[in-house]
């Protein structure tokens, strides 16, 4: 959530970037809440003030029937600001919860994902001298998606991932996890990438796959709850990415400043409904209810998050480009980028049997919203503490597979295994 004092001193242009982002927030009533909250606020200190110079004075002597009806008169009017006081505080937080952070200035102002902005493209798009297959005619030619089974046992949207398709899977994440545990390919990518960053290598992790719901709901991707799923009778969610329990890691605590940055790159099988999404790719394994995820995660000081955001960008492209898959960058607009959201970038891959781009990773730089509300803290080398700030990155999800599939079929119907994957897949070249 945004600090209160920048919200007090920078009341329009709060509105505005709520307006641009299409959140439906009341500033002025937030702003009125938080004036009644000081103000009891103050009357109980006032009051606290009181009752303790009444109990000071009244040490180490018998206090007279004055003081004790004005002690049992100080303590029923505490006890009713306090109720008071609870109720404006929690319309105040609900309130305060929902302004979205702010964006950065680079932003493009848009109501709908069509005015995101495509940066550039990057890679030749494979000219073939037959007709391009899709990723699911490939797949379930092959036995290597089987939805069909997968229905009979948990429904729709979900998939047996099988044989060679699989392997390659494994093979991209596992390649994905080197990459980026690898300081010399870290120097590499940030000095093309001309970043000022550090190199420290991501520390992998294998994530819980569930999350509490206050802490959840401190990282702010709780919501949309109907595109999330709980365990009946408890308050555990499963995570939606696992950013959501990479960036949680380190709830309520205080970091070292020469710690920073904390990185992270997690795999874990990750769960969403996709609400409001039936009709939409459903086919093959672009919109699942259940899919691997490899994310990286970072905690920064302020000063170096932006460019700790450039620099899990740069990673990405490079992970794409090793790939050979031809791909365009988007600048996410205001309405686009989400509500913790700061800034967000999309990587895109091309499909040949479509025609078309298809969002592949996301990039999203949070500044200090998120720790806010985690209380995830560090102590500066002056001695002050001071919040993180996060940021979170795709290294690879399941659809670049569809890539792979897409851009490097043969006319024979085979699969041509990208190089840099090849080690990893016993040394074989094609599928």
């Amino acid at each position: 959530m945004l600090d209160i004092q920048f919200i007090r001193d920078n009341r329009d242009q709060v509105k505005t970037s709520a307006k641009n982002k299409g959140a439906k927030v009341n500033v002025d009533k937030l702003l009125e809440l938080d004036d009644a909250r000081r103000k009891l606020l103050a009357e109980i200190e006032d009051l606290r003030k009181t009752r303790n110079q009444l109990n000071e004075a009244a040490k180490g002597q018998r206090p007279s029937e004055k003081d004790i009806e004005k002690g049992k008169k100080l303590k029923y009017q505490l006890a009713v600001l306090d109720k008071q006081f609870a109720v404006v505080d929690e319309k105040f937080l609900k309130a305060l919860k929902q302004v979205p952070n702010m964006p950065t200035d680079d932003t493009p102002v848009g109501a709908s994902e069509d005015e995101n902005q495509v940066e550039y493209e990057w890679g030749d798009k494979p000219k073939f001298d037959f007709e391009a297959r899709s990723h699911w005619q490939i797949g379930e030619e092959k036995g290597w998606i089987d939805k069909e089974r997968a229905a009979k046992v948990t429904g729709s949207r979900f998939t047996y991932l099988k044989g060679n398709l699989a392997l390659l899977s494994n093979a991209m994440m596992r390649y994905g996890i080197d990459t980026l545990s690898d300081e010399t390919i870290l120097k590499q990518v940030a000095k093309e990438a001309k970043l000022n960053v550090s190199t420290k290598p991501f520390v992998f992790v294998l994530p819980p796959l569930m999350i509490r719901e206050e802490v959840y709901d401190a990282m702010d991707r709780l919501e949309p709850r109907d595109d999330r799923y709980q365990i009946a009778g408890t308050d555990l969610w499963l995570q939606g990415s696992a950013e959501h329990v990479l960036g949680s890691m380190h709830f309520d605590e205080v970091l070292r400043s020469e710690d920073l940055p904390v990185r992270y790159v997690g795999l874990a099988t990750s769960f969403r409904q996709e609400a409001g999404s039936y009709g939409k790719d459903i086919e093959g394994i672009a919109r699942l209810h259940q899919f691997e995820k490899l994310e990286m995660e970072s905690l920064s000081a302020p000063s170096d998050s932006l460019n700790e955001h450039l620099f899990m960008i740069a990673l990405q492209e490079y992970l794409m480009r090793q790939l050979k898959i031809p791909y365009r960058k988007l600048l996410k607009c205001t309405f686009d980028i989400g509500k913790p959201n700061a800034r967000g970038v999309d990587i895109e891959a091309w499909l040949p049997s479509q025609e078309k781009y298809m969002e592949t990773h996301t990039a999203d730089y949070m500044t200090d919203y998120q720790a806010r509300r985690l209380k995830t803290r560090f102590k500066s080398v002056d001695g002050n503490i001071e919040f993180v700030h996060t940021n979170d990155a795709t290294a690879f999800a399941q659809r670049p597979l569809i890539a792979i599939i897409d851009n490097f079929q043969t006319k024979d119907g085979e699969v041509k295994v990208p190089q840099v994957l090849v080690p990893y897949m016993g040394g074989r070249t094609e599928l």
